[in-house]
Parts: structure tokens; C-alpha cells; sequence
């Protein structure tokens, strides 16, 4: 009756754990996967969110670090056959129990090992051997209003897009090796193309809005990038498509790099006795440009934390103000007369 009891116990024990352990977010959800997903579809669902959620690209954001060590973590498990096994039949713990028992588990590849075995530093060579459709780069003019405060962009874009057609096709075709037997104790290995029967598929053309998001202080040159949305392939993996950025011209500023350059007008006057004025921004708020001075034509004063703001930064560039000093179309004798009584 005990050692029934016991077994019981066990039994309840075990039921528990199972419960805990698929209560808690698993890894498959963690890069957004049914749990039968092969081992090409987790590569692509982690590349796609560890671009996302990289730390260079989310600086200053602890809940996008914390998800970016997540993905890496699950990306870990699931993409080892034998501890995805023991994962999907014990969970965690399962996982901790096989590292301390001297398994390959227990964090033996770090978050950068597996990073840059995607994107640089490591080997691709499995990656580089899926089929790619071509890549689709737009250049996409963002005004500087947009590139200073952050802004949103719809663009239509029409796009082929592959559709079930009648009939079958030969798809996934490759090479079998097998051996030909031609005499008595002589074989001769034979190559035959082996090939499946796929339901068949055409291209149509269909446009829709896509959304860019302009990030401040984006530079020329840099993308805004949605994978897997350029051209797509037959039995293969959609190209991306890719928004290169290009700064539009502005009627008052001028952009170079991290600053900003504008000219502005003042009298003969103002340039000998001083001024007041200000200068309205990109986002309206009001810079002082006042001198008390004297101002030298073609003068360029600079304004320290006023120019564009740095990509993934607090800080900001400076503005560069160029002054331009009007004179006079002409003058009468009298006035003539005054300037030299003050000027010498």
C-alpha cells in the first residue's frame, strides 16, 4: 500500500512539473514557431528577430536586450537536435539536468557565437545554400523634419506574388546515389535526379501601402529593411526589401552628416551695432542668433547642440550659421557725409 502511495506521489509530481514547465512562455513561442518546425524555419524566424531586437539597434532599451538574449537562448536549444529532444520531452529542467550530468547543454555557445554565425565572423555555409529571390532597393527620400523628430512614410509598392495555379510540377529535385550491380561481385554507383510532385504555382502582380518608419538621425545611405518582402522564388526564401535612405533638400537648412548649415540675412546696420533675432528650427522651437557685435560678412558662427541628432543617440550635431550683411544700393551726400563723421 505504501510503495503504491509512493508511486502516486511520483506520479502527481511529475504531472506538476509538466504543468509548470509548458506554463511559462516556451522556446518556440519565444521565435514564433509551431513545435514541429523544421530546422530551416527556425534559422530564418531567429534571423529575423535577433536583426530585430539586436542591442546596437535598441540601445538604452533593457526590454529589447532582455528579448534579444531570449531568442538567442531558445535559438540555442532548438537548433541542436539533441537538446531540442530533451527539451521537448522534459523541458528546462530537463535541460539543466542533462548539462549537470555532463551533456553539451548548460550554455556551451554564447549569445555572440550564435549571432555571428548568421551575420559575419562564423560559418554560413548551410545559410548561404538557401535560395534567395533578388533583393528590391528603393531609394526613399525623407525629409530632414522627418529625419530630425522621427516620422512615418506610406509608399505603395506593387509586387509579384507567387499564387496556387491547376496542375502539378516537379519541385525539390536532387541526386540520389545508388549501386548497379553489372557482373557477378561488380557494381557501378549510378546518379539518378530524384524530384517530387508539387501542386503547381504562377506569379501575380499586387500592390499595397507599406509603412517605413524614418528613425531620427538617420543618414543617407542607411535601410529600413523588411525581409522576406522583395522578390520571391519558386522553393525558395523571398528576397528583402529595402528603403535607402536619401535626405530630401530643405529651403532653409542644409545637412552635412551630424550638422546643419543655414544662411541668414542681416542689414549693414545690424552687422556694425548688433542685433536681435532668432531662427525657427526644424521642429519650430526658436534658436537666439543675437550678436552684440559686429558682424564680418560671410561670418560663420556655430551652435553647439543645435544641428541633427545622432542615430541611436541622445546627443546632437551643431548648426553652422553662415550671415549674410545687405548693403545699400546707394547712399545720399548727406548720408555719405555722416558715415564719414563717424567712421573716420
Amino acid at each position: 500500500m505504501a510503495h503504491r502511495r509512493s508511486k502516486l506521489l511520483l506520479f502527481f509530481c511529475f504531472v506538476s512539473y509538466c504543468l509548470f514547465a509548458f506554463a511559462a512562455k516556451s522556446y518556440y513561442d519565444i521565435l514564433q514557431v509551431p513545435r514541429g518546425a523544421s530546422d530551416e524555419q527556425i534559422k530564418r524566424a531567429y534571423r529575423k528577430l535577433a536583426l530585430k531586437y539586436h542591442p546596437d539597434k535598441n540601445q538604452g532599451n533593457e526590454e529589447a536586450n532582455k528579448k534579444f538574449a531570449e531568442i538567442n537562448n531558445a535559438y540555442e536549444v532548438l537548433s541542436d537536435s539533441e537538446k531540442r529532444g530533451i527539451y521537448d520531452r522534459y523541458g528546462e529542467d530537463g535541460l539543466k539536468q542533462h548539462a549537470a550530468n555532463g551533456g553539451r547543454g548548460g550554455g556551451g555557445m554564447n549569445i555572440q557565437d550564435i549571432f555571428s554565425s548568421f551575420f559575419g565572423g562564423g560559418p554560413m555555409e548551410e545559410e548561404e545554400r538557401v535560395v534567395k529571390g533578388d533583393d528590391v532597393i528603393v531609394e526613399l527620400d525623407a525629409t530632414l523634419e522627418d529625419l530630425y523628430m522621427g516620422g512615418s512614410l506610406k509608399v505603395w509598392r506593387v509586387k509579384n506574388v507567387i499564387k496556387p495555379a491547376p496542375g502539378k510540377r516537379r519541385c525539390n529535385c536532387r541526386n540520389e546515389v545508388y549501386h548497379k550491380q553489372i557482373g557477378p561481385g561488380m557494381f557501378q554507383q549510378m546518379t539518378e535526379q530524384v524530384c517530387e510532385q508539387c501542386p503547381n504555382v504562377k506569379y501575380e502582380r499586387e500592390g499595397d501601402f507599406i509603412t517605413v518608419d524614418i528613425e531620427k538621425g538617420m543618414q543617407d545611405g542607411q535601410e529600413v529593411v523588411f525581409y522576406e518582402d522583395g522578390e520571391p522564388i519558386v522553393d525558395g526564401e523571398a528576397g528583402d526589401l529595402k528603403f535607402r535612405i536619401r535626405t530630401a533638400p530643405h529651403d532653409r537648412f542644409r545637412r552635412d552628416g551630424n550638422d546643419l548649415h543655414t544662411t541668414v540675412t542681416i542689414t549693414l546696420v545690424q552687422a556694425l551695432v548688433g542685433f536681435e533675432k532668432t531662427i525657427k528650427h526644424l521642429d519650430e522651437h526658436l534658436v537666439d542668433i543675437s550678436s552684440k557685435g559686429i558682424t564680418k560678412p560671410k561670418e560663420v558662427r556655430k551652435f553647439v547642440g543645435e544641428g541633427m541628432p545622432l542615430h541611436f543617440s541622445n546627443k546632437k550635431g551643431d548648426l553652422y550659421v553662415t550671415f549674410e550683411v545687405l548693403f545699400p544700393t546707394s547712399l545720399t551726400e548727406d548720408q555719405k557725409t555722416k558715415i564719414k563723421g563717424i567712421l573716420g
